[in-house]
């Protein structure tokens, strides 16, 4: 069984009156949505998870609209959710059991230098196969973007690194 595990896809992020605001990830949500789909038809378990800080009236407030799963994403009430409160996706969450039996995950979300490269680097600690769908990751700028991929690459180079296109055919 596989896993495809979105990473942080929140209101906060497209918020434009926030500190987080990333820019226009529309095309990005796009692939993302295509992404879903495809994995969904073929049996991958759908994990979301939220970043929360806790204590905090404004950013990613717990409760709050910003830390939201972003309406244009093919959610499904049947998806798992997993709350996180710290970068990895994998401290002190029930992510590990929903990842029982799995030995294969692919990963998208935001941000790839923070969240993201977290939750990659403790998978790979924990020996799963992973495969990050570049083009359905966001930062905050491309070079950030670059950087984190070719670090991760470099330094796990099991690690597959793909675009949308390479993993729908």
């Amino acid at each position: 069984m596989k896993a495809l595990i979105l990473v942080d896809f929140e209101n906060e992020w497209i918020n434009k009156d926030s500190d987080y605001f990333v820019g226009d990830i529309s095309k990005a949500l796009e692939k993302t949505n295509q992404l879903i789909d495809y994995c969904r038809s073929k049996g991958y378990k759908i994990i979301f998870t939220t970043h929360i800080e806790k204590d905090s009236d404004e950013a990613f407030a717990e409760n709050s609209e910003n830390t939201k799963i972003i309406s244009s994403l093919h959610k499904k009430d049947s998806d798992i959710l997993i709350k996180k409160y710290k970068i990895s996706p994998f401290y002190k969450t029930n992510l590990e059991n929903e990842l029982k039996g799995i030995k294969e995950i692919v990963v998208a979300g935001i941000l790839t230098n923070l969240c993201v490269r977290s939750i990659v680097q403790d998978a790979y600690d924990r020996d799963f196969s992973i495969t990050v769908i570049k083009d359905c990751c966001v930062s905050f700028d491309k070079e950030t973007q670059d950087f984190t991929f070719k670090d991760l690459k470099t330094t796990r180079e099991e690690i597959k690194l793909l675009n949308l296109k390479e993993i729908i055919r």
